[in-house]
């Protein structure tokens, strides 16, 4: 990265200072690798320090920066997708699932959610805990609640909790015959125990998925996924495909 200094521009400087640093982190930079400190950009660039930091909040905004705690501001992983298409059902665990098993517990669920699989409130159920990385960093955190009626033969697995328990509730749902799933998206804040996993500070902003998987006309597991918003990009379609978007004009099946 040469040293560039701006000329006068009509729209604001820290608009065009964004732009110049987009492209150097394009060209220059990897993923995951810490940029040089405000004072060195700055006079880099020969712009004022508070002009530096709007440019750096923006890009942060459009998930190209991450500020981590203890480390400094680094260049950020592709956005991952998340894709609300609805033609191709399959259940979590499948072959291209890009999650992985962290847990599995038995435990009583919200009472939202045991409403929906249409259980008692005080009636336990397998909660499996998944978690998604992209470029060594995590970005989404799932919740998997699926009731006892749903997976009859757990009982006989011994494998009272951990990843392999996961596994063994994933594969008993790939049993089942799956009728179809529905899925909504909203934004929301990240909780504690959440920010805690995604490396985020707790309030900061994520995007919520609930999908609710069908069998024989019932409810038979309601997953909540948790994405860092800063990370993750809606993509529609019919196809339910995720796609892997590598700037904002450019994107991988």
């Amino acid at each position: 990265m040469g040293t560039t200094q701006l000329e006068s521009v009509p729209e604001p400087k820290y608009w065009h200072l964004k732009t110049v640093l987009s492209e150097a982190l394009d060209s220059e930079f990897s993923v995951g690798e810490i940029l040089p400190n405000e004072r060195e950009l700055a006079a880099r660039f020969g712009v004022a320090r508070a002009t530096l930091r709007q440019a750096l909040e923006q890009l942060e905004l459009e998930g190209r920066l991450q500020r981590r705690r203890g480390v400094g501001t680094t260049v950020a992983p592709p956005r991952v997708g998340v894709a609300v298409g609805t033609e191709q059902h399959a259940w979590p665990g499948a072959a291209g699932d890009a999650w992985q098993s962290v847990d599995c517990t038995r435990a009583v669920p919200p009472a939202a959610i045991a409403d929906a699989l249409e259980i008692g409130h005080e009636e336990p159920v397998h909660t499996v805990r998944r978690s998604r990385m992209s470029h060594g960093q995590p970005v989404a955190a799932e919740l998997l609640y699926v009731a006892d009626g749903s997976v009859p033969d757990l009982s006989a697995i011994d494998a009272p909790s951990g990843p392999a328990r996961a596994r063994a509730v994933l594969r008993e749902l790939h049993r089942l015959e799956l009728e179809g799933q529905d899925r909504s998206v909203e934004l929301g804040s990240a909780r504690a125990d959440d920010a805690k996993e995604l490396d985020r500070l707790p309030g900061a902003p994520v995007l919520v998925v609930t999908t609710r998987f069908v069998v024989r006309g019932r409810t038979a597991a309601i997953s909540l996924a948790t994405y860092r918003a800063d990370t993750c990009r809606l993509t529609f379609g019919d196809s339910g495909g995720v796609e892997i978007h590598h700037g904002p004009h450019q994107q991988a099946s």
